[in-house]
């Protein structure tokens, strides 16, 4: 696994219960702003781990992308629903409510 792989499971873990982040918003927060599609292969690698919350990440928009790496079709879904966010359609509702930036919560 590559240091930058292991860096994206480093934020993700970061990320608190009942928030999300984006894929984008960790790449950026690593330096490398336009690789949000590498995020997504890092965490595609450890979707079937429970002790990584890859569920709290999503597409810029709030849509559940990569819902399909999960070991169910609705993990993501019910995941995110017992943290308190409400989904429809594969998307969260009042996303901008429940996001979590690493550049806003771990830069000192």
């Amino acid at each position: 696994m590559s240091d930058f792989f292991k860096d994206v499971i480093e934020v993700v873990k970061l990320i608190p219960k009942g928030k999300v982040t984006s894929y984008g918003m960790i790449a950026n927060y690593l330096g490398a702003k336009k690789s949000s599609r590498v995020v997504g292969w890092a965490l595609n690698k450890v979707s079937q781990n429970s002790e990584i919350p890859a569920h709290r990440v999503v597409n810029r928009n709030g849509l559940m992308t990569g819902k399909n790496n999960f070991p169910t079709q609705n993990y993501m879904k019910e995941e995110l629903e017992k943290e308190g966010l409400k989904i429809k359609e594969d998307s969260i509702v009042d996303f901008s409510k429940y996001i979590w930036d690493p550049i806003k919560e771990l830069t000192i």
